[in-house]
């Protein structure tokens, strides 16, 4: 693997014991560093993360393209079509990808790297090394730099917990028992005490589903309040304008730690939920080297692809995994169903608050990079990126967008149905030219058939021709 560069050498402090961790650790602020903790061990010569600084643009980039690639998908964050643009990019550059011997690195437990299919740490037979790890886990820094170099490019992304509430509902009702147990997410949410029970079965899926996939610990609950505290840090507008052309956006404003309620489940008489908080994100600032955000996926793309010196056409894709109705948006004229919308969400981003505190500090963080980047140069990407997918819809797909799966018949671009929503999927142009067909093809072909089609390529099958029975059977 070699040596550590200083930036990467904090990717080696590794989550230990949560009981010896509540006693020691940090200073908050811009300058943020663990004191020698519990989760992370202290090496000599550490240093923070150098500042994120773009590139100069296309014609004046000396950057070679960056293909050794962590991504961590998280659920129900849009991360299936992250995943999608990966798996075209690696299939066409002849990348290796780490890949899990079915669809997933044993998740919910966490990422081993025993179970990355060719992996034999201990094996004479020495294989060309992997490029990317993409496929969903339970982040383990340990165990994913046994397969993956440190100096990889760590990324991953992330979702407003009240939207992701939404989906993970509909989407793991049978699987969550407390998302069974619950006639609506709003009979949940109002009461989640009453549904919801820590280490029940899938209920990972029930609370702080983006905390838990990060790898994180939780803080112990020694304290259980009857009532549902309210959103522990409310979303403060910045609305940018619309001469920067992106419409109206949205950036949290810091607000002063400790200055609102802070749930029941953070109460700690060793120290405050924010010391935790705090410590969490610090540690995931200094692995991973950008964090996406769901509700600017095409601002978060044009960044991904300047900081991999990618192109736009890399990155240019459609949407997978998407459920039905998901983009319906309310009407504001029923003022009572917006009303209860509102609660719902304020109710979700409170229960699943360790979510939100990440939500906010990494949308934060993706409006600092889009200031250093420049809104203006953004503007003009991110209408590029969206003219080429529009130009691409047309030419491959029928009807120009996202089908119901009753009209797939191709069993190849069929997604797999889950939950009690329809997974919408896609439908290629007939009479495409042989090259359009492979690149369309590539395009709609939806995560679990591509990583089959991954799986063949780097483990085609062995191929015996059969013993006659005769020479079997003599002695």
């Amino acid at each position: 693997m070699g040596p550590l560069s200083p930036a990467r050498t904090m990717r080696l402090w590794r989550p230990r014991s949560l009981g010896v961790a509540l006693g020691v650790f940090m200073t908050i602020g811009f300058g943020l560093q663990l004191l020698g903790g519990p989760f992370q061990r202290r090496l000599p010569g550490l240093q923070l993360r150098q500042s994120w600084i773009p590139s100069l643009g296309p014609t004046a980039k000396s950057c070679l393209p960056r293909q050794r690639l962590v991504f961590l998908k998280t659920h129900k964050s849009g991360s299936s079509s992250v995943l999608s643009l990966l798996h075209r990019y690696g299939d066409q550059q002849g990348l290796r990808f780490a890949l899990p011997a079915h669809y997933q690195f044993g998740y919910p437990k966490l990422f081993q790297a025993s179970k990355v299919k060719g992996y034999h740490p201990q094996s004479s037979d020495t294989k060309k090394p992997f490029h990317i790890l993409c496929h969903h886990m339970r982040f383990n820094l340990k165990e994913v730099l046994q397969v993956m170099p440190s100096d990889s490019f760590f990324f991953s992304i992330v979702r407003d917990p009240a939207a992701l509430a939404r989906s993970a509902f509909s989407y793991y009702k049978s699987t969550s028992s407390a998302f069974r147990k619950a006639p609506s997410l709003a009979a949940f949410l109002s009461n989640p005490r009453a549904f919801y029970r820590p280490g029940g079965r899938g209920n990972h899926y029930a609370r702080n589903l983006l905390w838990f996939d990060f790898g994180l610990p939780f803080p112990p609950e020694t304290r259980v309040s009857p009532h549902l505290p309210r959103d522990p840090n409310p979303l403060q507008l910045h609305i940018v304008p619309s001469s920067a052309g992106l419409g109206t956006l949205f950036q949290p404003v810091t607000t002063v730690a400790n200055s609102h309620e802070q749930p029941a489940s953070f109460v700690s008489s060793d120290f405050g939920p924010s010391s935790f908080i705090q410590w969490g994100l610090a540690w995931l600032d200094s692995v991973f080297d950008l964090v996406m955000v769901a509700e600017y996926f095409d601002e978060s793309l044009v960044l991904l692809a300047d900081a991999l010196c990618w192109g736009l056409d890399d990155v240019v894709g459609f949407m997978h995994n998407a459920q039905a109705g998901s983009e319906q948006r309310l009407s504001a004229a029923n003022k009572s169903v917006v009303n209860e919308e509102q609660q719902l969400t304020a109710r979700a981003r409170a229960w699943n608050n360790l979510d939100w505190a990440l939500y906010n500090h990494f949308n934060r963080s993706l409006w600092a990079r889009i200031e250093q980047y420049g809104q203006r140069r953004l503007q003009r990407a991110v209408a590029e990126l969206r003219a080429r997918r529009e130009a691409l819809a047309k030419r491959c797909l029928m009807g120009g967008e996202a089908l119901d799966p009753k009209y797939i018949t191709d069993v190849r671009l069929r997604p797999f149905q889950f939950g009690s929503a329809k997974v919408l999927g896609y439908v290629l142009q007939s009479g495409l030219s042989q090259k359009d067909q492979e690149e369309c093809e590539r395009l709609a072909t939806p995560e679990l058939q591509y990583k089959d089609k991954l799986d063949a390529k780097q483990f085609p099958p062995t191929v015996s021709l059969p013993l006659k029975t005769s020479r079997i059977l003599s002695p």
